[in-house]
């Protein structure tokens, strides 16, 4: 069965098993279990896994069209298989081979669900400033520090740690059973309210030194790097669906609603929001496309267009967003309705994974960087 055949059954499958739950989980703040361990154990979390480690094996492009249907109907869910996506991605890039065989399956079709923590309460864009620690002690290692805002830590059976390690920095894998672990519920997030957001608190865990991936002493920079391109790309592809979801509902809503004895879509400064909405949606589909083609295709240039499409797609899902509730009006200022729950949990794409200003400072740096390449390349042609 080929990968388009693969998606489309993904889809299929994944619409069935979301029906009309998003409304009562977003009122809840909790996603049933059953329908988080269905989609762990079908691999929809992370289904770029690759096929070697009982992955769907995805491409980029194909796992991000996936994440955008999921983010049209559920942004909380998205947030999930953002979730397990980069723990998945940090175990393939950065553990040794017995780690990789040992855990991808268990990610991949195994029904445990993971959590990845970075952030702390001093340290949020600038990771460097992390003061949980990873400390050596014979065979084993000892974690100790307090993460804050981890997305499906909640749900989560494991969660990848980072922190301080010896000269450098590491991630270890850390079991939310493990003595020591404190999980503790984020209360009244303002988005994504059933994406499980915890504070997690680690007291002295101790672990087999053989939870530390790769060994640890990574620069802190290569560690950051590694986890949040794939959670760029993910936030970046699921900002497409919230743009998605956004425009159909505007769409039906501008065709059926009369006002002045003409529907909706006749009256000029609504056809403005129709048109700023769709090209929205379509230049983000772009971005996240170009920068899944950069990746499938393993391109020195995937970093930047990761950024690129984050920035973007966020930027426009959180305008996108108001946009809607502004046509919608009352209609959609409903706490539970799609466009209202899209307005609020699109605020958040703008902060995590890099905030739109971290973003901003990237593509700065990239651009001045190009930019100077270009002139040597210039002063060099005319000697």
């Amino acid at each position: 069965m080929g990968e388009p055949a693969v998606l489309a059954e993904l889809c299929e499958s994944a619409d069935a098993l979301i029906g009309q739950g998003p409304d009562s989980w977003d009122r809840d703040g909790v996603i049933p279990d059953e329908v988080v361990r269905e989609f762990a154990t079908r691999g929809a979390l992370c289904a770029q896994v690759p096929s070697r480690y009982g992955g769907l094996g995805l491409s980029s492009a194909d796992n991000g069209e996936f994440t955008a249907f999921v983010g049209s109907r559920c942004s909380s869910l998205r947030s999930l298989m953002t979730s397990q996506g980069m723990a998945a991605w940090t175990v393939q890039r950065l553990a040794d081979r017995e780690q990789r065989a040992e855990l991808l399956p268990r990610l991949a079709r195994g029904g445990e669900v993971a959590a990845v923590a970075f952030s702390e309460s001093g340290a949020g864009s600038d990771l460097a400033a992390m003061t949980t620690r990873i400390e050596p002690d014979g065979d084993s290692v000892v974690v100790t520090g307090e993460k804050v805002w981890i997305t499906a830590a909640c749900y989560a059976d494991l969660v990848v740690v980072f922190g301080r390690h010896g000269s450098g920095s590491a991630a270890v894998v850390v079991p939310t059973s493990a003595p020591g672990v404190t999980v503790e519920r984020v209360p009244e997030p303002l988005g994504c309210v059933a994406a499980g957001h915890a504070v997690v608190r680690l007291d002295g865990v101790r672990l087999d030194a053989g939870s530390v991936l790769g060994g640890g002493e990574f620069p802190t920079s290569l560690l950051v790097t590694t986890a949040l391109s794939y959670g760029r790309m993910s936030v970046a592809w699921g900002c497409v669906g919230i743009l998605r979801a956004c425009l159909a509902e505007v769409a039906a809503h501008a065709r059926e609603r009369e006002q002045f004895g003409s529907p909706l879509a006749d009256h000029q400064l609504v056809a403005r929001h129709v048109a700023r909405l769709w090209t929205a949606e379509q230049t983000a589909t772009r971005m996240c496309a170009h920068a899944s083609a950069c990746w499938d295709a393993r391109s020195p240039d995937v970093v930047s267009a990761t950024v690129l499409a984050k920035y973007v797609s966020s930027r426009n899902a959180a305008e996108g967003a108001a946009s809607a509730v502004q046509v919608l009006a009352s209609a959609g200022a409903r706490h539970s309705h799609p466009v209202a729950r899209a307005y609020r949990d699109a605020k958040l794409m703008e902060i995590i994974e890099g905030s739109s200003e971290i973003c901003e400072l990237i593509l700065a740096r990239h651009a001045l960087g190009a930019a100077g390449g270009a002139v040597a390349d210039r002063k060099e042609g005319h000697r």
